[in-house]
């Protein structure tokens, strides 16, 4: 799977997005620096080795959806044919991850994930199962909301991961807001907890990396 050249297509406002700058710059400059301190990144064999081991969080982003920004005026959360949901490339990516992942014997935790459509259906085709947790919702329509919920996520994730793998499932725009990476469709970005709040970022998978 090729990574998006444009990034991901969920966006703030301009007018948050201003807001937030200064911020979001900030953090940022926090990732160098505790990249630079950790030094490179490890590449793709060396990445798929460390997770035999267990003890990361795998953010993955859902899968490939049809074309679109957000979801359509009046979605409802429980109720699929309101959203954007995985079209038939997405769904091949999603079976293609999960074929991956166990193929290469990565073992896997826990799964949880959004509760919309596209990354419930990308967790189940991918891992056969998902719990749905609310802190991995999405933010794109409620920027006001994100900051307090990626707290509450990296609150949640302080413990060390045990039997495995954690898999989380959400969408881009989190993602860009935990780690300042913003993933194509159904990548992986590599985390591990730190301490205090933080996440640790590893490193970045597909599926054919």
């Amino acid at each position: 799977m090729a990574r998006a050249a444009s990034g991901i297509p969920d966006r703030t406002t301009a007018g948050s997005a201003s807001l937030n700058r200064p911020r979001s710059a900030l953090l940022q400059l926090l990732l160098a620096i505790a990249l630079l301190a950790a030094g490179p990144a490890p590449a793709g064999e060396d990445l798929w080795n460390r997770l035999h081991a267990g003890g990361y969080v795998l953010l993955i982003r859902h899968a490939a959806t049809d074309p679109g920004v957000g979801d359509p005026p009046g979605f409802k959360l429980g109720d699929c044919a309101t959203q954007r949901n995985l079209n038939a490339a997405g769904r091949a990516q999603a079976r293609q991850l999960g074929g991956t992942l166990k193929k290469r014997g990565i073992p896997v935790a826990a799964t949880r994930s959004s509760r919309w459509c596209r990354c419930l259906e990308t967790a189940q085709l991918a891992f056969g199962k998902a719990q749905p947790w609310p802190l991995l919702d999405n933010t794109f329509e409620t920027p006001e909301r994100r900051e307090p919920q990626m707290r509450q996520i990296r609150a949640a994730l302080a413990q060390p991961v045990t039997g495995g793998n954690l898999v989380l499932v959400t969408h881009g725009v989190n993602i860009l807001a935990l780690t300042g990476i913003s993933p194509a469709e159904s990548e992986i970005v590599i985390v591990r907890p730190a301490g205090n709040g933080m996440l640790q970022l590893i490193g970045r998978l597909t599926s054919d990396s």
